[in-house]
């Protein structure tokens, strides 16, 4: 879709209904403000922008029709602004063109990790793992449901009365949720969460202190090797990054499927095919959903098959694709431990509607799931592996699981927390696949210290 199209779907979608509470009364910049960007745009739908021409030269020329209108409307209403301010009315009115408009400066921000606004007023961040409340808003409701609709438009999506909630992504990958009035009581809510433009490698985990050396070591073994690895933690604990890390450590001559709700995978490997879930049509038709991608995949002739976060019925045919000879499959899922993430397992393989017995679907687990590496997003709000546990088998009923490593916490020093990832002494099962794989990695690192 065209810039100019994007601007026009955007402008067409949005509510005609006024704010309530919102002054008509507007500044002498505001309504040069909303002039200007009314004239830019007509200018756009009249001019056919040249095909050859790239993002940096549209965005100057844009640039540089801003300007002039600026001037010219300026002169016409017999408005002046200072230098400083005619500099940032230009910036703004490229940042409602452009991109998100006031969220703008918020995305540029790399320590900014996740955007949340309550309604056109409040708007909140994470930065370095706390909240906090910033100054930015928008101008009223009509302004951020336009800015909404400038999200969703692109990717065939719609949020409207009939349908006041969706998940999307920015450019980057950025993943968006999006819930609307009569669902959102306090006016339309935006959550951001922001992906680094350069995607996190494992040395940057360990630099965080996500996981440590002898911890990233052992798991590109374990994905080197074929195990089939889940990826467990609570939301915001940092799932989808660590599973972006692992999936790095498939060798380049694998063909990889991934099957996500909204991409966001960034895998650097050239053989991949990504497949994204579609939302119901405004008739209720054409929905394509996880589980339906999932069959499909088996069809694709993959080596490896990585689901975004199985949250539903999926989880049968994800455990069976693990089971039928799809080795080194990964997916992530929402618990809080090991022992909780088999039986949340167990919960969505029920979802799928087939009557079978509690027994049989532990068995499916055990057989599919070699690993399931914790996360858990920490009081000081940093982002960490707590547990890296082996899935071993079925003792009559039970799940029989082995933690192999497992984080031990000291304390708080200065508002951080203080502890270390150590091994529990116990050497997996799957050791020895390690060397018929010629993989090496070394046995003292399961040495209890």
């Amino acid at each position: 879709m065209s810039l100019l199209d994007r601007l026009k779907d955007a402008q067409d979608k949005a509510p005609a209904k006024k704010s309530e509470g919102v002054s008509d009364v507007k500044s002498p910049k505001e309504r040069l403000k909303e002039k200007v960007h009314e004239r830019v745009v007509e200018q756009l739908g009249s001019e056919s922008l040249p095909a050859a021409e790239d993002d940096e030269q549209q965005r100057q020329r844009i640039r540089g029709s801003v300007e002039e209108h600026v001037i010219t409307v300026g002169s016409e209403e017999d408005i002046h602004l200072s230098r400083n301010e005619h500099e940032q009315l230009i910036q703004e009115l490229l940042n409602e063109i452009l991109g998100l408009g006031p969220l703008e400066p918020l995305l540029a921000q790399p320590e900014v990790t996740e955007i949340m606004a309550n309604g056109p007023d409040q708007i909140y961040i994470e930065r370095d793992g706390k909240l906090q409340e910033t100054e930015v808003s928008f101008n009223d409701t009509d302004h951020m449901m336009n800015i909404i609709q400038k999200i969703v438009a692109p990717l065939g999506r719609r949020v409207d009365e009939s349908q006041p909630y969706c998940d999307a992504r920015l450019a980057d990958g950025s993943r968006v949720n999006v819930i609307i009035p009569p669902l959102a009581l306090n006016g339309p809510t935006l959550t951001i969460r922001k992906f680094s433009e350069d995607p996190f490698d494992v040395n940057d985990l360990i630099n965080f202190g996500t996981m440590t050396k002898e911890m990233a070591e052992f798991l590109r073994g374990c994905v080197e090797c074929k195990l089939n690895v889940i990826v467990s933690g609570g939301t915001g604990s940092g799932k989808t990054t660590t599973l972006n890390v692992l999936s790095s450590f498939i060798p380049d001559g694998d063909r990889i499927v991934t099957i996500e709700d909204s991409a966001e995978l960034q895998l650097q490997q050239e053989h991949v095919v990504s497949l994204e879930t579609r939302p119901p049509n405004i008739e209720g038709e054409g929905e394509v959903t996880m589980r339906e991608l999932v069959k499909n995949s088996l069809r694709m002739r993959p080596d490896r098959i990585i689901v975004g976060e199985c949250r539903g019925a999926e989880a049968l045919d994800m455990l069976q694709a693990m089971n039928t000879g799809h080795d080194g499959s990964l997916t992530t899922i929402h618990s809080n431990n090991p022992r909780e993430c088999v039986s949340r397992l167990e919960t969505l393989v029920l979802m799928a509607g087939m009557e079978l017995p509690q027994k049989a679907i532990r068995e499916q687990i055990t057989s599919a799931v070699d690993l399931i590496v914790q996360q858990s997003r920490l009081r000081d709000g940093s982002r960490k592996i707590v547990s890296v546990t082996e899935v071993q088998g079925l003792e009559g009923d039970t799940v029989q699981l082995q933690e192999i490593f497992t984080f031990q916490q000291e304390g708080m020093v200065d508002g951080k927390v203080v502890g270390e990832l150590k091994p529990t002494g116990v050497r997996p099962s799957f050791f020895s696949r390690f060397k018929q794989e010629g993989i090496e990695v070394p046995s003292d690192m399961f040495v209890e210290k």
